[in-house]
């Protein structure tokens, strides 16, 4: 499926279902009947999530993304520099709102240039990719819909001299370290000798200002967990009651990261039609949504290194909540 724009400057391309696992709910079924049970955090980001997600970004409470703007306001101009004109591939690139201070850098290179921006949300990549393509004149745009490892697999040939994969937000603290290490392989695979990899990480911070973060006095990340079950609901003729649920995240401090969860509330039953499956639940049952790992910026360098990734420049605020790194593919 694909969609171009009369200036033919942005294209949208739906990438085939490689992984049937991950399409077709089996991995919701998998989750559901573990123990303890768990759901994929890409259940988040329907429209509604999505949206949610931009506001949570928003509040006081919720510093990654300040504190990463205001790195990038200052990084950027010097990553331009650093890599000179290159092909910006963005993995989960939602509005593109901090990507912004890496396109301007790059456009302000006076080249024409690519950005290939990969989000599971068509309806928002193509939102967002016509508002950049409006705002960036040289620019011509990419959108891959699917998950990190459908585009990572279906990534055209560059048209640039170098490539510069973008990883920003800390989501990499969303994967396990064996996801994290399977990640890492899959981008060095397709980055070339002289690409770039763009990497920002949340780092660890006293419990209270982490836990903070996750319960916003708002509310606003509490229905965005919440939502998860409606969107199963409405993908999979499903029956939740969110209302049966409540919302909790805590930090453990042995693994360093904090853990999401969806409460019951109530003892009930609750069938997913799609997926012919029923679940009973009871009372204080719980379902793991989200980790969100805290790292460490000298360790992520050497583990970067692991993977044939050599850090270029490091960039962190001043009271070190937040690292950005920009490491280069070399022998």
């Amino acid at each position: 499926m694909l969609f171009t724009n009369q200036g033919e400057k942005v294209e949208i391309k739906y990438l085939p279902n490689i992984s049937p696992i991950q399409e077709n709910g089996e991995d919701v079924i998998k989750g559901l009947t573990s123990n303890p049970k768990v759901l994929p955090p890409k259940y988040f980001y329907d429209r509604t999530g999505s949206l949610l997600f931009e506001k949570i970004c928003e509040l006081p409470e919720y510093y990654p993304t300040r504190t990463e703007t205001a790195i990038l306001n200052t990084a950027a101009p010097e990553i331009a520099s650093l890599t000179g004109i290159s092909e910006l591939v963005e993995l989960g690139s939602g509005s593109s709102t901090k990507t912004r201070l890496l396109l301007s850098a790059y456009e302000n290179l006076g080249k024409p240039w690519r950005y290939i921006p990969i989000d599971v949300s068509g309806e928002m990549l193509k939102h967002s990719s016509l508002k950049l393509e409006a705002e960036y004149p040289t620019l011509s745009i990419l959108g891959l819909v699917g998950t990190y490892e459908q585009a990572l697999v279906h990534l055209p040939p560059k048209k640039l001299p170098s490539r510069m994969i973008v990883f920003l937000g800390s989501s990499l603290g969303n994967f396990t370290m064996e996801k994290c290490d399977r990640l890492f392989y899959e981008v060095r695979d397709v980055l070339e000798e002289g690409d770039y990899f763009l990497l920002g990480i949340d780092l660890q911070k006293p419990v209270s200002i982490l836990e903070a973060a996750y319960n916003d006095e708002q509310g606003v990340t509490a229905e965005f967990n919440l939502n998860m079950l409606s969107h199963l609901n409405s993908r999979f003729q499903g029956n939740f009651d969110p209302n049966k649920w409540h919302h909790k995240a805590i930090y453990n401090q042995e693994l360093n990261q904090i853990e999401m969860y969806l409460h019951c509330d109530e003892k009930h039953q609750v069938c997913l039609q799609g997926l012919d499956l029923t679940v009973d639940f009871a009372n204080n049952d719980f379902i793991l949504t989200e980790i969100s790992r805290k790292f460490d910026l000298g360790e992520m360098e050497d583990f970067l290194q692991s993977h044939g990734l050599k850090t270029v420049q490091a960039w962190t605020d001043e009271k070190k909540w937040f690292g950005l790194i920009l490491a280069q593919v070399k022998k």
